[in-house]
């Protein structure tokens, strides 16, 4: 199978940014200089990431060579989110660093000026090793994940579990209470709304507020789509009694987000820009369904992906043992990540019409491609 050309997530000229990044860099480190600079492949929809290195005259040695840059997206390229608080984010990956033993990347320097780069950024220590490809996914064969025997998959997914549960047990959740609302009116700096207090029940319905208001924006002056409706009014009737305690979650909790090393265990956890105060559930949802997201994408492409690896009832299992914790109202939270999923697809495919890549559909659901799968999970019939 083919990789379709990625949809376009930038207008800025990566020449041009590497000359600014270097005399933003020379304010912060006198003589130094952004060299090797790249945009990753991988590069996401969302926020920007630009590879480099620094070369400065004076320090041949310097505690830090090898960085990477998190750029808010470019305004003119139709964005994902309605917002991007970079500030939010490094302070977040402050945090996690401080509270946990987790591999998070050391953060090195805050820029909310945008007149350097042209939008607000941090800078972070690069990681070495190697992450589960998105496209072509890490499910299709001829990638080094997909290639491991069963036995480094079960290592990998053991420690990709063991990040959630010890985020969830070891960060203080008073000491994150800034991520409970930061004024955007969608409850975070992306749509990816939270809340907070002692029990989740507000953390866990500002969530989905705010995700509907998302939603909101992403459809105001296109079509709206029956399916993404339809879920809404299925977490409206099937909400959990008992949501469960509030902690922090990390929001795109998926592998896709994690640099292992070269024993299969993580060597940095990435992407903060989705994390919220809310049930833990909310994170395992999150990971069980992207993975199952590219499973029955190859499935369906003709390949058997990788059915063993990731497996619901085996996360769920893992979790528990190591916080104690049994995950309750699973269909709620892996359907509410397949339709939180949906709207940022949804959102994505109306960035294509804008830049004239796909014509205006007549069906906004065409554009969602698990549409199927989400038909699966509202009549019951998925797991």
């Amino acid at each position: 199978m083919t990789a379709a050309p990625r949809p376009r997530t930038t207008t800025r000229d990566p020449e041009a940014l590497a000359r600014r990044l270097t005399a933003w860099l020379g304010t912060r480190l006198p003589g130094a200089r952004a060299t090797h600079t790249t945009v990753p492949a991988s590069n996401g929809m969302s926020s920007e990431t630009l590879l480099f290195d620094i070369d400065h005259p004076h320090h041949p040695d310097p505690p830090f060579r090898s960085c990477a840059l998190r750029l808010a997206a470019d305004p003119a390229a139709y964005t994902v989110f309605p917002r991007y608080d970079m500030a939010r984010q490094y302070r977040t990956m402050r945090l996690v660093a401080d509270r946990t033993d987790l591999p998070v990347p050391r953060t090195l320097w805050l820029e909310e000026d945008p007149a350097h780069l042209g939008a607000p950024f941090f800078v972070m220590e690069r990681a070495a090793g190697r992450v589960p490809p998105d496209v072509m996914p890490y499910t299709y064969e001829g990638n080094w994940l997909h290639d491991g025997t069963d036995e480094e998959r079960e290592r990998l997914e053991a420690a990709s579990v063991s990040v959630l549960a010890r985020l969830h047990d070891q960060v203080p959740v008073q000491e994150a209470e800034f991520l409970a609302d930061d004024g955007s009116g969608n409850g975070s700096g992306n749509g990816s709304g939270n809340g907070s207090g002692n029990r989740s029940g507000n953390a866990l319905q500002r969530h989905v507020a705010a995700q509907r208001a998302y939603y909101e924006w992403v459809v105001d002056g296109r079509p709206h789509s029956p399916v993404i409706e339809r879920g809404f009014s299925w977490l409206a009737e099937h909400w959990p009694a008992d949501p469960g305690e509030t902690v922090l979650t990390w929001g795109d909790a998926r592998i896709g987000n994690i640099v292992y090393d070269d024993s299969w265990e993580p060597a940095a956890v990435l992407d903060w820009e989705m994390a919220a105060l809310g049930p833990r559930e909310l994170d395992l949802g999150w990971m069980v369904y992207l993975h199952r997201f590219f499973q029955d994408l190859t499935q369906s492409s003709g390949q058997p992906g990788l059915p063993d690896f990731l497996r619901r009832h085996n996360i769920e299992g893992r979790y528990t043992r190591l916080t104690g914790h049994t995950p309750r109202d699973m269909e709620f939270h892996t359907l509410y990540a397949a339709l939180r999923q949906a709207i940022v697809m949804l959102r994505v495919a109306y960035r294509q019409v804008h830049f004239g890549e796909v014509p205006v559909p007549a069906d906004a659901d065409a554009l969602i491609l698990h549409r199927d799968t989400l038909e699966a999970m509202l009549a019951g019939r998925y797991w």
